[in-house]
């Protein structure tokens, strides 16, 4: 009789810890248990770090890629950034103003997802989720591509080594986020805020300059190549297109409210405002100082390359000391941004795997409470589009920015319906500020679609398409595996006929023993199966067999087992067991047949490389044969290993001598 656990008693379960846990302690960190998730929330100024870093490092970049499209204008093009840079800055402050509204109505996180999903119907979720994926999967691979791209212009020596450093800053920023909100959020809030600072000198001593007339163009290198094209509304369209990647980053915070303190939802529109303050004002005295020093873009992968930001921090301040100090500043935030990925992507994979549309791993946090799944997928995909780019910058561009605005105008539509089925106060101009961001973000999503579409833009619309096919055949898969195995009735009381155990047996040793004692437990109707291959000596064993099971079995009482030999003229382990079991099933078509598998296990990986992987092998092929009367039972057996008395088996008998 099963005796009944005394609930008062228990202990709480504390994880088992074995010696070789040392080493991944160091690397991820000691685990953490689920009370301590309080302790992984994050503050404004971490959350600045944490999610403001994809916004703020596109201040380095953004106004770049505008110059890059610019370029055949000469100095004419450097002239136009300033007006293409403030129409950027009006529409950013719109899809600012429309998230803040987005954080306070769904302050459970997954941003425009859930607003899609819950407003615009699955579709359109859907098309949010792969969009913001796509985004945040660009954003890793562009971060640290331009970081690169900025220790380059300081360093061209390691101009031939772009590809591996990049690599090596995506594998340091998965290892950092593996660790942790907290400890992540530790590691970036110093180069955020040093970012920050070193940027601000910069533009401060220069617009200085520029009001007492200090201010004098550049002239070595000299960036500005002659004039090759006229200015035309096409080209100002391709450089406004270009220069909208300073916009993504913003969606972040409302996709990550949850992992703010409380008030979560005061905080995380104080960290929106502080990141849009900072990263408006570096944009437009970027643009400002840009026109006043001559600065415009450089060939990108060329031997004379070097950043926008390289040439104005050299013009403002000099080559001394403080250019490598604000250099390494910005190769940090840069290569650094990517981090705002890994706080949201993780975040929409675990809203998608909760509603099905990803495996449940997706869901489930790790040994530091980061969800780990995600993290690592993100790290695989980001690797895959940095090989595939080389690491350079601009090869990325034309796909960047069309995932976010697609995420920007779906949740401002998405909020348009919410405002008209809760009418709050002041619905209506919430409403009309969301309708207005959505109209704008659309339209520029169809200006930067079209632009960027022969450039390698079209890549988007295939990928997007594709995820939202993948992210459907899994959700189908989950639901029709629930509607299979969906039970709407009482369980069955009436009685089972008698199961039959078969054990399978190479050579009479512990772990046939112990197999063979469970499944006498098991049931009365026991069978002892031999495939006969070749690599044993048969007699031997019958000897032992009858000697050592049948002999002692009979002076207890009980009926021996049988051994059966089957023949396999070819040497198979899985198909004449398989055969066999067969026809035993056709022998008693209403019983159930229990295979129970002796299992030899060591506890060293490198040993138990010695013994091979036969019982894994039976196993799998007997649960996949399809026949739903036969149960597989595995019976480990333990080898010694040090700091044990002897060998030993997981399971004991009632009657079995410790």
């Amino acid at each position: 009789m099963a005796q009944t656990a005394d609930m008062g008693s228990r202990r709480p379960y504390l994880p088992r810890r074995r010696g070789g846990n040392g080493f991944v302690d160091l690397l991820l960190g000691r685990p953490l248990t689920s009370a301590q998730a309080m302790q992984e929330k994050t503050g404004v100024l971490t959350g600045v770090a944490l999610l403001g870093l994809d916004a703020l490092s596109s201040a380095a970049y953004g106004p770049e890629a505008a110059l890059t499209v610019l370029r055949p204008l000469g100095p004419a093009g450097v002239w136009l950034l300033l007006p293409i840079t403030a129409a950027i800055v009006g529409l950013l402050m719109i899809v600012a103003g429309s998230y803040a509204q987005t954080i306070a109505a769904y302050p459970s996180g997954g941003g425009a997802y859930t607003v899609a999903r819950q407003n615009l119907g699955r579709g359109a979720g859907l098309l949010a989720a792969t969009a913001l994926m796509l985004d945040y999967m660009l954003n890793v691979a562009v971060g640290i591509s331009a970081g690169t791209g900025a220790l380059v212009s300081a360093f061209p020596a390691l101009r031939p080594h772009v590809l591996p450093i990049a690599l090596g800053i995506l594998a340091l920023l998965t290892l950092v986020n593996l660790r942790g909100v907290s400890e992540a959020g530790a590691v970036f809030v110093v180069p955020t805020w040093f970012f920050i600072g070193s940027l601000s000198v910069v533009l401060l001593v220069g617009l200085y300059k520029l009001a007492m007339g200090l201010a004098t163009p550049i002239q070595a290198p000299p960036p500005l190549a002659l004039p090759t094209a006229s200015v035309g509304a096409w080209l100002v369209i391709r450089a406004f297109a270009s220069g909208c990647t300073a916009m993504t980053g913003v969606e972040a915070i409302s996709n990550a409210v949850p992992i703010f303190r409380d008030p979560a939802i005061r905080r995380a529109r104080l960290t929106l405002a502080i990141i849009v303050g900072v990263l408006v004002t570096m944009l437009l005295g970027i643009a400002l100082l840009c026109r006043a020093y001559g600065v415009g873009a450089t060939v990108p992968g060329s031997a004379g390359y070097q950043t926008v930001l390289s040439q104005l921090i050299a013009a403002v301040m000099g080559r001394g000391a403080f250019y490598f100090v604000a250099m390494a500043a910005i190769l940090c935030v840069l290569a650094l941004s990517a981090n705002t990925s890994y706080a949201g992507f993780p975040l929409v994979c675990q809203v998608l795997a909760r509603e099905r549309y990803l495996p449940p791993g997706f869901a489930h946090r790790g040994r530091r409470l980061a969800l780990s799944r995600g993290i690592l997928t993100l790290s695989g995909l980001a690797a895959l589009l940095l090989i595939a780019c080389r690491g350079i910058t601009d090869r990325l561009i034309p796909l960047f920015a069309i995932g976010a605005l697609m995420a920007f105008t779906l949740s401002q539509a998405g909020m348009v319906v919410h405002w008209n089925r809760h009418r709050g106060e002041g619905w209506r101009w919430r409403r009309a500020l969301n309708g207005f961001g959505a109209v704008m973000t659309a339209l520029t999503l169809v200006i930067v679609g079209v632009s960027k579409f022969a450039h390698g833009g079209w890549a988007a619309f295939v990928i997007v398409p594709a995820g939202i096919l993948l992210l459907s055949r899994v959700h189908a898969a989950y639901t029709r595996t629930r509607q299979d195995t969906e039970l709407r009735r009482p369980v069955h009381l009436s009685p089972a006929p008698p199961m039959v155990a078969v054990v399978p047996v190479d050579r009479w040793s512990h772990a046939s023993e112990t197999a063979l004692r469970f499944a006498l437990e098991l049931s009365d109707d026991v069978r002892a199966v031999h495939i006969c291959s070749g690599d044993t000596d048969e007699k031997e064993l019958d000897s032992h067999w009858q000697h050592f099971v049948q002999g002692p079995l009979l002076e207890a009482g009980r009926r021996p087992p049988p051994l059966v030999h089957v023949a396999s003229p070819y040497r198979a382990l899985v198909w004449p067991l398989l055969d066999y079991l067969d026809a035993l099933l056709a022998e008693s078509p209403e019983r159930t047949v229990a295979i129970v598998l002796p299992e030899l296990l060591e506890a060293r990986w490198y040993r138990a490389m010695l013994y091979g992987r036969r019982s894994e092998l039976l196993r799998s092929a007997l649960l996949l044969s399809g026949e739903r009367r036969l149960v597989v039972v595995s019976v480990p057996w333990y080898l010694r290993s040090a700091g044990q008395t002897a060998p030993h088996s997981a399971w004991h008998a009632p009657d079995a001598q410790p």
